[in-house]
């Protein structure tokens, strides 16, 4: 008779369609959640910031589902995560359904269960960020020939961005030397401060400063004061999958643009900024692809006008240590005499990167 109940029992599991509510009912680890429209998803809740609820599941693409909040009416939570209501209260507990549109959380402190309205959590699990992250490259590249012939090249190149939820600061600068046969055939510099004040989460107003030095454009010093608006079209975290890290801006204003030549006559007029800046980190951040340029017309002569471009790939080689290929173009439509309107530059560097962003 044993034998027949346990035979019984296999037929009987056998005969259950699978994916039924059976086999949601018989992993009690995973979290659930129901939406309006009636649909129950299953899986790992992650987090709930921004009114964006993320699960992790092996139905969806990347194994991360996102849903609004707002969508959501009941709630099971089976591992115990930071509940944040709306009168600030954070419980650390688990969740289960509870009536009315309620969830019963339970929780150490409280030797029991709170009932609370889904709409009272603002957050569940959220990853805390400092309140100032930081992130940066130094990098640098040197070669050297003895013997036959006597060249000697240099570059160091490094940028930092600080930002705060209000404020972010960026630095970049870059320093080439070259000589061959001990005379000096490279020599430039040139360095970027920017800061900019979010008026919202994507909108900002940045005022920036521009300074370059080039002994072979008969450049002592050009100089470019800007301030105007800008906005943040893609941040982190916007997309998923390998759009995830991606971060994208741009910005518009207007310049003092000021040029100090060795022997030409120095020129300074009104002019317009036009700038982008795009950070692609790919394959758990193995790969990124950069660019950053900055546009300068004039307001008075629409034929005269600048233009700086960076493009590049970076190589994570072991934990912070990177290495790199960059192209920076600087066009000038109207340059010194006897110097041409093109420069491209060519670097390949090793240094190292960091990011102080917590991630999950």
């Amino acid at each position: 008779m044993k034998i027949l109940g346990s035979l019984l029992r296999m037929l009987v599991i056998l005969m259950i369609p699978f994916g039924s509510s059976f086999a949601a009912e018989d992993t009690p680890h995973l979290d659930i959640v129901t939406l309006k429209n009636g649909s129950t998803i299953y899986g790992e809740l992650i987090e709930m910031s921004g009114g964006v609820l993320v699960i992790k599941t092996p139905a969806s693409p990347d194994n991360v589902m996102k849903v609004n909040w707002s969508e959501v009416v009941k709630l099971s939570v089976n591992h115990p995560i930071p509940f944040h209501l709306k009168e600030g209260t954070v419980l650390i507990g688990t969740a289960t359904v509870g009536p009315d549109g309620n969830i019963n959380i339970s929780s150490e402190p409280l030797k029991g269960s709170i009932s609370v309205p889904v709409d009272a959590i603002t957050a569940l699990n959220p990853l805390v960020q400092p309140p100032v992250i930081y992130s940066g490259t130094l990098t640098a590249g040197l070669s050297q020939t003895t013997g036959n012939s006597h060249l000697k090249n240099a570059s160091v190149l490094g940028d930092l961005v600080a930002r705060s939820e209000q404020l972010r600061l960026s630095i970049n600068g870059r320093y080439i030397y070259g000589e061959n046969a001990n005379t000096l055939i490279a020599r430039n510099s040139r360095g970027t401060i920017k800061l900019d004040f979010f008026i919202t989460k994507r909108f900002y107003w940045f005022a920036s400063a521009y300074v370059e030095n080039d002994r072979f454009q008969d450049l002592k010093m050009r100089t470019a004061l800007a301030s105007g608006p800008g906005y943040q079209f893609i941040d982190r975290g916007d997309f998923s999958g390998i759009l995830k890290e991606l971060t994208f801006y741009t910005e518009a204003g207007v310049s003092y643009f000021n040029e100090d030549f060795r022997l030409a006559d120095d020129q300074s007029s009104i002019r317009a900024r036009v700038s982008m800046k795009l950070n692609w980190p790919l394959l758990d951040d193995r790969i990124t692809f950069y660019h950053y340029s900055e546009f300068y017309p004039s307001l008075q002569n629409a034929s005269n006008y600048y233009l700086t471009m960076d493009n590049g790939l970076r190589f994570k080689i072991w934990e912070g240590f990177v290495s790199g290929i960059q192209v920076t173009t600087r066009y000038n439509s109207k340059p010194a005499a006897g110097t041409g309107d093109t420069d491209n530059l060519y670097l390949f560097t090793l240094g190292y990167s960091f990011d102080t962003t917590r991630k999950r």
